[in-house]
């Protein structure tokens, strides 16, 4: 049974995640995720007030691939993406000349880990996801009521739960999401991207289960509500 992961962005600039040629990588930021998170496991992304005061949904996404052991920064296919950052040279990381995202050395360590072992060095990248961004808000708070407390209420650091109910109210979620956007990007990124801002902040928590104008948007269309 895949796993269900969700977490809170305070950030969504198109670098975490990075939705470019019909890939989504999750390649920056989330080092927990990364690092457990397997083929098959699916990813909801959701807003934090920060961000947006709704906590609307931003992307869902299965995992198509799990990258290990900085794969994704050692083969040529991905480093032309946005967020492909960081490059392996002389037995170390290093931070691409001309980075959109981070930037500096406290970044490629929360990223990447700390050498010699680079042990977060890991990407996830999706070929099967729906990413709204900022501009499709969706009103799931008011059909999924158990889902909408457990997002109001998550907060920094890692959960696990148990329950079916939650289960069962984001695989409804997905389903719907999936059947009412055909197409898998269908909205824009809610912020420019601005270099050396971290990813991360005090609203940004995870949970894992186990058990501005809404229209035609990069390539897809937000339906109106």
């Amino acid at each position: 049974m895949p796993k269900f992961y969700f977490y809170k962005l305070t950030v969504d600039d198109g670098g975490a995640p990075c939705v470019e040629r019909g890939i989504l990588s999750l390649a920056i930021c989330k080092p927990m995720i990364r690092q457990t998170a397997e083929d098959g496991d699916v990813i909801f992304g959701f807003a934090a007030k920060a961000l947006h005061k709704d906590n609307r949904l931003i992307y869902i996404a299965r995992v198509t691939k799990a990258l290990r052991k900085g794969e994704y920064y050692k083969v040529g296919r991905y480093s032309s993406r946005s967020d492909c950052i960081y490059r392996w040279e002389d037995g170390t990381y290093r931070i691409e000349k001309g980075a959109r995202f981070h930037g500096t050395q406290d970044h490629l360590e929360h990223d990447l880990g700390k050498p010699p072992l680079f042990d977060r060095a890991n990407v996830l990248v999706s070929k099967d996801f729906r990413y709204l961004g900022g501009s499709c808000p969706e009103d799931y708070k008011h059909r999924f009521s158990y889902l909408a407390m457990a997002i109001e209420s998550l907060k920094q650091g890692h959960r696990v739960y148990h329950s079916e109910r939650l289960r069962s109210e984001l695989k409804q979620l997905l389903d719907e999401t999936f059947e009412t956007h055909a197409v898998k990007e269908n909205g824009l990124p809610s912020q420019r991207p601005r270099r050396n801002i971290s990813h991360r902040g005090e609203t940004c928590g995870l949970a894992t289960v186990t058990m501005r104008p809404i229209g035609e948007v990069a390539r897809g269309k937000c339906p109106t509500k």
